[in-house]
């Protein structure tokens, strides 16, 4: 059987959440995919080998957003085949002077804005560093990261949210019909 592994690089005080206590987390990823995980705890660098490519790929996105900041349990619904997990780099798209104003924007005053938006699309949303990492039913996660380029672009507050109101309603009768 064909062996696949796969290197990735997770901030260092992310190391002891994806551990977990007495490494239940590390241990609880391992058993739910298959896939053997060994982690440099000084360097940040986490190695994971498996025979499944698929699980493999799963593994990869769990451990990913638990260094982009997400709760390994949250994490852990990308084990669901209809959930998915996004990256936004901010680096990417805003210049760095502007970057704690677009975090704010994105998170809004005491998380409201932030919370706005996961419940409109019931997905979860987790701004850490350069990044805005979403996890949710992949329909869910495409509305989601519309939501917050539009407010990286500058759309008003209000307007994005009658945007996913509107699809949400329309998402609604769909369930219906």
């Amino acid at each position: 059987m064909e062996e696949f592994s796969y290197t990735l690089k997770i901030p260092k005080e992310r190391v002891a959440v994806l551990i977990g206590k007495e490494g239940s987390i590390k241990k609880r990823i391992e058993e739910e995919t298959a896939i053997h995980i060994r982690i440099d705890s000084d360097e940040g660098d986490v190695y994971i080998k498996g025979e499944d490519a698929l699980k493999l790929y799963t593994c990869r996105e769990i451990i990913k957003a638990i260094g982009r900041g997400f709760n390994p349990e949250i994490a852990l619904l990308l084990l669901k085949y209809d959930y998915s997990f996004e990256m936004i780099s901010l680096n990417e798209m805003i210049k760095p002077s502007a970057m704690e104003r677009i975090k704010g924007r994105i998170i809004g005053s005491d998380g409201k804005s932030r919370r706005t938006i996961e419940e409109l699309t019931r997905c979860f949303i987790c701004v850490y560093g350069k990044t805005v990492g979403i996890i949710g039913e992949t329909e869910n996660v495409a509305l989601a990261r519309r939501a917050v380029e539009s407010l990286i672009q500058g759309s008003p507050h209000s307007s994005v949210y009658k945007f996913l109101e509107r699809k949400r309603r329309e998402m609604k009768k769909k369930d219906v019909l």
